[in-house]
Formats: C-alpha cells, structure tokens, sequence
C-alpha cells in the first residue's frame, strides 16, 4: 500500500487490509519489511510503552514522538497517528493545530474516535488536506463513559446509531474507519453500508480489513488475552528465556567468548 487511496482500491477488489501498530524504529523496519499494508501509531503507545492504565494518558507530544520514530524507521509506509483524548474536543484551531503536529511528524493520517460532537472538526480536517480515518464501536478514550472495556451496540437502538454515526463519518470524508469490539453481524452490516473500508478488530471477519496491536498478536504481555486476538508466537517466553540464558553465560563465565572480545 502506497497511499490512502489504496485503501478504496482494495475494498473494490475484496483485497483485506491488514494494519499492525508500532511505536519506535525498530519495530516499524519489522513491518516495513513484512507484507502488511498500514502502519498505525496507536494511542495505544499510553499503555503498551508507558505503562499507564489506559490510552487517555496519551498527548498530542506523546503521539508526535511516536509517529517521528515510525517514520524514520519506515519511510516509504502508510502511518496513521491516533488524535489523542481531547485533541479534537478543544475547538478546530486546537485539533488543526494538533492533527499538523502528527503529519509533521511523519503521518499519512490521523485517525480520530467518534463523531457526534465534532463532526465539523473531521470535515475541517479533510477540506484542510489532512486524511482522517475514523473509530467506532468501543473507543478507548471514552473507557469511563462507556463503563470499561465492553462490546458496543448490542441493542437495536445502539446498532441503530452506530450505523448512522459510519454513514455520517463517510458524509464528512473519512477514507476508513476501524470497528472494535461490535458484534460481528453489526459490523458485516456496516460493511455493506458503505463505500469506504472497514477495518475490524473484535468485530468478527467480514470487515474490509483487521488491525491488531503488534505486541498482542506476539504474545509480548503474558497476562493479557484478549479473545479477539490470536498469538502467533509466544513473544513473552521466547525473550524471557533469551535473557536468562544470557545471565546463565556472564553468571557461567561463558560470556563474551574469544571471539567476542575486542583486541
């Protein structure tokens, strides 16, 4: 995938967009040289690299670093930059300014939560050359509105406005929009509704795409199992059993070895 615009072509063809998140260099090299389509910079980087307990914790300079890194480390990459809590809710000169920030760093897009409220921001944006992609379903920086982490729209009436709230972020210009945590035949649903793509996670496997946390499909987190994702590898394990065969050697006098030793 080269651009935004690849993202129309693949839903025409019934080709799945496939998205993985990274937040430094390193990992971004990994994904520049795999086959997947679409770099996010998730507000995700709040929990995964900080520590903190959810991604409301993420700022507008947090997700500036990230995305800067990203890009250095994929250069020739579609990156979308998460808008962090609030970063559209200050008024359009602040979300102008914040969104500028991300695409000066290195990002494609920007990717913003929700609409009702600030729909005039998104469309803003998207007059203003900034691409945005949209969010809906269970969004994270709404945890606390939302009553935790929790499948979204499972009544007529919450299905009902999730639809209506896709077809109006595809009124304002948004060229995707990620689906998390919805029941599967509401987001097969949506889906069909609409002309841009799709791109679940947690909302089953008839959307136009699926993004994951790259940490998550790796196993990094030995505590963290969310249903909707399947480890590919033990990540967890793998690293802790590298670091302690490392402190076995130095303890063992194993390591470094002749040939490590520089003369």
């Amino acid at each position: 995938m080269k651009s935004i615009l690849d993202f129309a072509r693949a839903k025409r063809e019934e080709r799945p967009v496939v998205i993985l998140t990274a937040y430094d260099a390193l990992m971004a090299r990994l994904l520049a040289a795999s086959e997947v389509d679409a770099i996010l910079v998730g507000d995700s980087a709040a929990m995964v690299v900080h520590g903190f307990p959810s991604t409301i914790h993420a700022t507008v300079e947090m997700m500036a670093v990230h995305t800067a890194a990203v890009r250095r480390g994929a250069p020739a990459a579609v990156v979308i930059a998460d808008m962090p809590f609030l970063s559209v809710r200050r008024g359009r000169e602040e979300a102008v300014r914040s969104a500028g920030t991300l695409m000066q760093a290195g990002a494609t897009a920007v990717k913003i939560e929700g609409v009702a409220g600030h729909e005039d921001i998104i469309s803003h944006l998207v007059e203003s050359g900034i691409p945005v992609m949209g969010h809906l379903g269970l969004t994270p920086q709404s945890v606390h509105q939302l009553g935790g982490f929790r499948l979204q729209g499972r009544t007529t009436e919450a299905a009902s406005r999730l639809m209506a709230e896709a077809r109006s972020l595809e009124k304002l210009g948004a060229f995707a929009l990620v689906l998390e945590c919805v029941p599967a035949a509401l987001a097969a649903d949506v889906t069909r509704a609409l002309a841009i793509s799709t791109i679940g996670i947690g909302a089953g496997g008839d959307t136009d795409g699926q993004v994951l946390v790259s940490a998550d499909l790796l196993g990094f987190d030995a505590e963290f199992r969310p249903r909707f994702v399947r480890r590919y590898q033990d990540g967890h394990a793998a690293a802790l059993a590298a670091v302690n065969a490392f402190v076995r050697d130095v303890r063992a006098a194993r390591f470094p070895a002749p040939e490590e030793v520089l003369a």
